[in-house]
């Protein structure tokens, strides 16, 4: 079975991911106490995140894709509302994959407890959003 996936939601949810980091990591919101607990200088000459956006829009769309897709397939296999199908999806797959393996690293790392907190709680939001978007916008004909 090739799950159905709905490329426009994929696409708004992608974009949706970068509208997320934007706010999260901005000096007023987390990006001052991000910078600092990650060792990062926000400010060091020629910096460019050029290319790093470039990298999250990529690693964004493919994750909104396996999201959509995972959500297709949960929905098909356990029926009901496709938006709780998306949202219940995200979140395990947010706790089975991304935290579990954010706070794996990161001990092994020595990072702060608190940038752990932090990262992966943006990694949260980011997938409720992606999630909201995908089962909010099923492919048609699905539901």
């Amino acid at each position: 079975m090739i799950p159905e996936i709905n490329y426009w939601a994929v696409l708004i949810a992608t974009a949706s991911s970068m509208v997320v980091g934007s706010i999260w990591y901005t000096p007023k919101v987390f990006g001052t106490r991000w910078a600092r607990l990650a060792k990062v200088d926000i400010d060091r000459p020629g910096a460019s995140a050029g290319l790093p956006i470039v990298v999250t829009v990529i690693v964004s769309f493919v994750t909104a894709w396996v999201l959509a897709g995972a959500v297709a397939i949960a929905w098909h296999f356990y029926g009901g509302s496709f938006l709780m199908s998306a949202l219940v999806t995200g979140l395990l797959l947010w706790a089975g994959f991304t935290a579990a393996r954010f706070i794996t690293h990161d001990a092994f790392e020595g990072r702060p407890g608190a940038l752990t907190v932090m990262n992966v709680a943006h990694e949260l939001v980011t997938i409720v959003v992606m999630a909201l978007i995908i089962g909010v916008w099923p492919p048609a004909g699905t539901v």
